[in-house]
């Protein structure tokens, strides 16, 4: 933020807003079509490269609220044309957003740049084991609890729930012990004694998985592909989703690549589709 001397002659911060000029170097032509209708919009730069793609229910209001932020002014800066897609709704938007994102990784979308390998606690012999979606298809697997980051976000999120629910750290593999011999968390009350052989380890995995519970990954719920069907203003389309995985909109592909759980099109859609608030197409 910038500074002036007021006319007192302190030196104070300068609001941005008095800072900010419209970027009238962005062709009007491009901004006056922009309709009042759910999509996605595009800024390029003077290559046409994109460099950040949005989404909104009213692309035009939206877009306008951009060229009115002082805090992008390195954004508006770049840009030379902004171009946009109509959806048949919010949901359309969503996924075409995050498919574009992913294909030409803007310089300017931070978030949804790129998707690290994702990690989920399965329970195996009666043990947590932290399994990886390169290996594991989350899509078509029950017994899944939570979606992390990194392994170290797995481990510090059984941890949590180790000292919650008195469950045993040697058990749950966070901490090293000898058979028969009691964890440190037994000899504090802190454990119910699945280490020393007091809780059976299937009674003890039972409450493990309860307390994962909450966390539980939901299986895709088709036996293939289904078309999540979108209205708005004349414009219908079929969003195309199989295994959490966005392949499109319109027609099928006969030769497509094999469909991948998604965690983003997981977020997006999994509590909406799984309480069946959407029009569904099975195909």
């Amino acid at each position: 933020m910038g500074t002036h001397v007021n006319s007192v002659g302190l030196l104070v911060r300068a609001d941005p807003a008095l800072l900010f000029s419209y970027p009238d170097h962005i062709p009007r032509d491009c901004i006056d079509v922009l309709p009042q209708h759910p999509g996605i919009y595009i800024f390029r730069d003077e290559a046409a490269t994109p460099i950040y793609i949005g989404k909104s229910v009213n692309i035009r209001h939206r877009v306008m609220s951009h060229l009115r932020t002082p805090d992008e002014a390195q954004m508006l800066a770049r840009t030379r044309r902004i171009d946009f897609e109509r959806t048949g709704g919010e949901l359309g938007a969503l996924l075409r957003e995050a498919m574009l994102i992913r294909e030409h990784q803007p310089v300017f979308n931070v978030k949804l740049r790129r998707q690290r390998e994702i990690c989920s606690i399965a329970i195996r012999e009666h043990r947590p084991d932290i399994v990886f979606a390169k290996e594991v298809d989350f899509g078509r697997t029950d017994g899944l609890f939570g979606l992390f980051g990194t392994r170290k976000a797995a481990q510090e999120t059984l941890k949590n729930l180790v000292q919650a629910s008195k469950l045993c750290p040697v058990m749950t593999g966070l901490e090293k012990g000898s058979p028969g011999r009691p964890c440190f968390a037994r000899q504090i009350a802190r454990c119910h004694g699945a280490c020393t052989g007091e809780e059976s380890a299937a009674d003890h995995a039972g409450r493990l998985q309860a307390a994962l519970g909450h966390m539980l990954v939901r299986r895709w719920p088709y036996d293939g592909p289904v078309a999540i069907v979108e209205e708005s203003d004349g414009l219908r389309q079929r969003q195309l989703v199989e295994n959490w995985c966005y392949l499109g909109t319109g027609k099928l592909k006969k030769k497509r690549p094999a469909a991948r759980f998604d965690l983003v099109v997981y977020q997006i859609l999994a509590r909406r589709l799984l309480a069946g608030e959407l029009k569904v197409e099975t195909l």
